[in-house]
């Protein structure tokens, strides 16, 4: 795509080797934190739901969602953990099948994101042009249009995606037939479907501006102690575009680091008051 002279003008960013190398690094201790999260959350519902305490039980699943699709899979997605790519792509397929939905047509659609966006072939992105009822319906189908367009469109795992759609089904068709005998199964597979209708929402609607010139103004870039504290350290979605290679949790290391130079190229600041 040509730029136009005012993104022609504005200072380059530097190359992630001058931010510094050590926010692609992740230690053993972050990496395993990381890794047993997802499944500590899934653990958590079930013993709270056999319990009866519901109310901490929906709130392990809220926090295995956040922790799966907008956290440890992006960055498995990414291969941003150090880990062999066998391990990656079974523990990318296992988390998240935690939260019913297909890890590699995940990453089908988020790397073909980052290649395409604002185009309209970018399933991924497309709420960003919607408006805010459609963008909210599109949340409840997007996992079934997302794994659809990926069995069509990936040019690699398409063994993994259709098992993992497989599984996914397997779970919840078992999920229906023992409703009866084990609500808590049914009930987790109810509310963790339900879960997903954010995710266009904030994954897309909220960060992008697909009518922005050039890639600093395609995505916003969000700062201020409420965003963060509402978004909780994961508003960052413009830095982790232009360095994808940085793992969910060094994040606010990289806006800070980053800061000067948006300053320096113009990008504007969104605040939520401070």
């Amino acid at each position: 795509m040509k730029t136009s002279p005012a993104e022609d003008s504005r200072p380059s960013m530097p190359p992630l080797r001058e931010l510094g190398a050590d926010l692609v690094c992740v230690s053993a201790w972050r990496r395993a934190l990381s890794l047993a999260m997802p499944f500590a959350w899934c653990a958590a519902y079930f013993a709270f739901a056999l319990r009866g305490w519901w109310p901490p039980a929906v709130f392990a699943l809220m926090a295995l969602s956040f922790v799966t699709y907008g956290s440890i899979s992006h960055d498995l997605v990414h291969r941003n953990l150090g880990l062999p790519p066998a391990a990656n792509d079974i523990l990318l397929t296992l988390i998240e099948l935690l939260a019913l939905r297909s890890g590699h047509a995940y990453r089908a659609a988020h790397l073909h994101h980052h290649a395409r966006f604002p185009h309209p072939d970018d399933i991924e992105g497309a709420a960003a042009r919607m408006s805010l009822p459609r963008t909210l319906a599109e949340g409840l189908i997007l996992q079934p249009r997302l794994w659809i367009w990926a069995v069509r469109n990936a040019r690699t795992s398409r063994a993994w995606i259709l098992a993992e759609g497989v599984a996914c089904l397997v779970v919840i068709v078992g999920s229906i037939a023992l409703a009866r005998a084990w609500p808590v199964l049914a009930i987790y597979a109810l509310l963790m479907i339900m879960g997903s209708w954010i995710i266009p929402l904030v994954t897309s609607f909220i960060p992008h501006d697909p009518d922005g010139e050039g890639e600093l103004a395609h995505t916003r870039r969000f700062r201020g102690v409420v965003a963060s504290t509402i978004a909780l350290e994961h508003l960052y979605h413009l830095e982790h575009h232009l360095y994808p290679a940085v793992p969910h949790h060094n994040w606010p290391e990289l806006a800070r680091r980053l800061d000067p130079f948006l300053d320096r190229a113009g990008v504007r600041a969104i605040r939520f008051w401070v």
